[in-house]
């Protein structure tokens, strides 16, 4: 009877895959070092292959929202403006929502409105023991007004500079006082002067569900 002898069996070779096709070994894929620690816990590429197409999702979560992420931690304001009703009545209600778009603010409320008296006195009642005060309530109360509410970095003092001086005739060029109004008392738009009067104004004159909280898909390339 023939005898055989036994023949060693090599060691399998840590450059190959446990995965075989067609009886042909396959090269083990280098993988990112964070990835090492999915692959010692699980032996199958299936469920590594997994983990690494969730860490490219989170990553990419990441980069799209980190921008508003990192705004929520820095000064972000709200601010209330209103275009006053020579502003509509002259037609410059798309000109001024323009300039803002265009800085680069976020608009979370828009409406056209016909402001009642008491509104009016209750949003310049600091006002309310000047001798213009009746006049001011009949000018807000003649006819509508476009209220906005805006959200932004330094918002506050940002749109007071794009609105510019409250003299028309003192208001620097490139403002939209200075480029659209010559006297106080048609000055066009009006616009909190301090974060606490933003969210205040805008508590006044919007309802609750009237104001939108959404992120903008030019987030990104406003904010770093």
């Amino acid at each position: 009877m023939a005898m055989f002898a036994a023949r060693p069996v090599a060691a399998p070779s840590r450059s190959l895959s446990p995965c075989r096709r067609g009886g042909v070994p396959r090269p083990l894929v280098p993988l990112r070092s964070h990835h090492l620690s999915s692959l010692q816990s699980s032996p199958s590429p299936f469920l590594s292959l997994s983990f690494a197409t969730q860490g490219r999702a989170r990553r990419t979560r990441s980069r799209i929202f980190l921008p508003h992420l990192v705004a929520s931690m820095e000064n972000v304001e709200e601010t209330y403006i209103m275009v006053k009703p020579d502003g509509v009545q002259r037609g410059l209600v798309g000109e001024i929502i323009s300039r803002f778009e265009k800085k680069g603010f976020l608009l979370k409320g828009l409406k056209l409105f016909q402001c009642p008296k008491e509104l009016a006195e209750e949003h310049y009642k600091d006002l309310k023991e000047k001798t213009f005060f009746p006049k001011l309530i009949d000018y807000i109360t003649s006819g509508p007004v476009v209220c906005m509410a805006w959200e932004g970095v330094g918002v506050v003092a940002s749109a007071r500079k794009l609105i510019g001086a409250t003299n028309p005739l003192q208001a620097e060029p490139g403002t939209i006082r200075g480029d659209l109004a010559v006297q106080t008392g048609r000055n066009v738009v009006h616009g909190s002067d301090s974060p606490e009067n933003g969210e205040r104004e805008i508590a006044l004159w919007f309802k609750e569900g009237e104001i939108c909280t959404w992120v903008p898909a030019q987030a990104p390339w406003l904010r770093e």
